[in-house]
């Protein structure tokens, strides 16, 4: 298998802690001749990446960078799932992660199991003025 487990285009996935727990994120990638880019979003921020990954072994290494802050390194594994593998901020944090193509055909599309909420559009009505009877009052 070759460069058809690391497709250019969107992808979605999470990074973790610890197994229970997942973090979504959504990442806008390019492949190229054992070179990746991008940039993406999760709840920590926006991140630009840049990396490489080998078809031939299936490696991939990247380092995902926050717009102003820090950097988190990357190592992981591509297959038909999408890319699976552990992550790092030196000795200070460290988890897992799982990405994969958003488009079905290049990759099996999956669904977090734990979605990032999505604002929502308030609509509310004028309170009308009623006036309360209570017991005791004169009203």
């Amino acid at each position: 298998m070759g460069d058809e487990l690391f497709p250019s285009g969107e992808w979605t996935g999470f990074y973790n802690y610890k197994p229970t727990e997942k973090f979504r994120m959504d990442i806008a990638l390019e492949f190229s001749k054992g070179s990746m880019s991008g940039q993406g979003c999760d709840n920590i921020g926006t991140f630009l990446i840049t990396g490489r990954y080998d078809p031939a072994t299936k490696d991939c290494y990247f380092t995902k960078s926050y717009v102003g802050a820090h950097s988190v390194y990357y190592k992981g594994f591509g297959e038909s799932k999408g890319i699976w593998g552990t992550w790092e901020i030196g000795p200070f944090a460290s988890g897992g992660f799982h990405i994969w193509p958003r488009k079905s055909g290049t990759g099996k599309a999956e669904t977090l199991e734990e979605e990032i909420p999505q604002p929502v559009e308030a609509i509310g009505i004028e309170a009308a003025e009623v006036e309360l009877n209570r017991p005791g009052s004169q009203n």
